[in-house]
């Protein structure tokens, strides 16, 4: 049997990262996705496993704290083990060391499964996932309920485009992040960072959708956001920062 917990090197590289010269949180979730699906295809259970079931994996909550962001250059590992599994969603955590081994963000993740032609929750098997859970500890408070905001501010308008899509057709769950990162404006990422992000994915965007995007100051450094499609929210999800 393999190892419970993959091990994925990554170099970043110049395209990878933002002004500030460091790698920004939708490409953190990026590699976090490369090693989710790189970890479960090798165990049985990654994408081509479940579309011969007629079943898909769909990104339901992910929570990521980070303590450095890395940098050009920089060498960095990505650990993923699975913590828990349900009948209807598993969860997957993640730790990203740098070169020295020190931990440089965490994250959590929830995960379930969906029939590709009716696109509800199909039952997971429990037994053949809870073979890999981990006895490996996640810092990291599992993501939560949102408070919704998208009621109390005004949306700013948007359209999903080809460049949106994933290999589902649909809304990629990382354009999401990127899509909410840019409500912020430019000058707030030069004095501050954001030390904990989390989304909560509630239904599929589509090629053509018009969505709103919102955003609201809950509290000092603290914004709850929201993406919707016709007055119902798609998505939502929570940013905190902290001085640089």
């Amino acid at each position: 049997m393999l190892e419970k917990i993959g091990k994925f090197h990554f170099v970043t590289e110049s395209y990878l990262l933002d002004f500030r010269g460091r790698v920004t949180i939708p490409m953190i979730g990026n590699y976090m996705l490369h090693a989710a699906s790189s970890h479960a295809s090798l165990r049985g259970f990654g994408f081509s496993d479940m579309t011969e079931k007629h079943t898909t994996w769909v990104l339901s909550r992910l929570a990521i704290e980070i303590d450095r962001y890395p940098e050009m250059s920089e060498p960095v590992t990505l650990y993923t083990w699975i913590s828990e599994a349900g009948r209807l969603f598993t969860n997957r955590c993640f730790e990203l060391v740098d070169a020295a081994g020190t931990p440089m963000a965490y994250a959590h993740s929830i995960w379930a499964a969906i029939d590709m032609q009716t696109r509800r929750p199909t039952p997971l098997d429990v037994d053949a996932l809870s073979v890999y859970i981990a006895d490996k500890s996640c810092p990291v408070e599992k993501p939560g309920k949102i408070s919704p905001v998208e009621n109390e501010t005004e949306g700013v308008p948007y359209k999903v485009k080809y460049s949106d899509l994933d290999i589902n057709g649909h809304l990629n769950s990382i354009k999401y992040m990127e899509h909410l990162l840019d409500l912020f404006d430019l000058t707030l990422f030069t004095e501050k960072e954001v030390k904990r992000f989390e989304i909560a994915y509630l239904s599929e965007g589509r090629y053509g959708m018009p969505l709103t995007l919102h955003r609201k100051e809950m509290a000092t450094d603290k914004y709850n956001m929201a993406i919707c499609h016709e007055g119902k929210a798609i998505c939502r999800a929570s940013a905190n920062w902290i001085v640089r």
